[in-house]
């Protein structure tokens, strides 16, 4: 790819309420605005009505189907996007359910497209969210990155206007993920400029 900086979606993937997701995703969009090699697009999911019932044709076998109004501008902004970065709380030892719904309503919107992911809940720091995430991606052709960015005990980590108190070892950690991600990004974008995929 050209010097021309890559499309990053930042996905604020909890919709709760009282969620402290805001805070974190707000803290990795300037991590990824400071980095350099992104244009940053941040998503919050609980601007879209997320339907759970799916349609009856899956987006795999219709990428075009007729998906709610409400949903456009969700979609053309996954669409455009070269890269994703995920922001995910484990709850029950899971994803939410409306970044699930966010996920499937989409297909190719995903595809060959790198992943990265930014967890926080209590002892785990969204690992166990993050692991079952990058099983559903991958089933999505996507290309989910190795390294991450992970706050177990996120309360502890985060002060009351939502800085982080020692921002060292995250920072360090969302460039090693951001560097992959722009490494991959600009290989896949230029993989699917010039050699489109064609599903047998």
């Amino acid at each position: 790819m050209s010097s021309q900086n890559l499309k990053l979606a930042v996905i604020l993937g909890s919709v709760r309420e009282g969620r402290f997701g805001p805070t974190v995703a707000n803290w990795f969009a300037e991590q990824a605005g400071a980095h350099g090699g992104f244009d940053v697009d941040l998503v919050d999911l609980a601007d879209t009505p997320l339907p759970l019932a799916l349609p009856p044709v899956p987006p795999a076998m219709d990428p075009n189907l007729r998906r709610p109004a409400e949903m456009a501008d969700l979609t053309a902004r996954l669409a455009v996007a070269d890269a994703f970065v995920v922001v995910t709380p484990d709850y029950n030892r899971a994803y939410p359910a409306a970044l699930k719904a966010a996920i499937d309503w989409h297909y190719t919107e995903w595809h060959h497209k790198p992943v990265g992911f930014v967890g926080y809940s209590g002892a785990s720091g969204g690992l166990l969210a993050i692991e079952g995430l990058r099983q559903v991606f991958n089933e999505l052709q996507a290309h989910t990155v190795r390294d991450y960015v992970s706050f177990p005990r996120y309360y502890e980590l985060f002060g009351p206007d939502g800085t982080l108190t020692e921002p060292q070892g995250p920072a360090a950690a969302a460039k090693v993920m951001l560097d992959q991600l722009q490494w991959w990004g600009s290989v896949l974008h230029d993989a699917r400029r010039d050699r489109p995929f064609a599903a047998a």
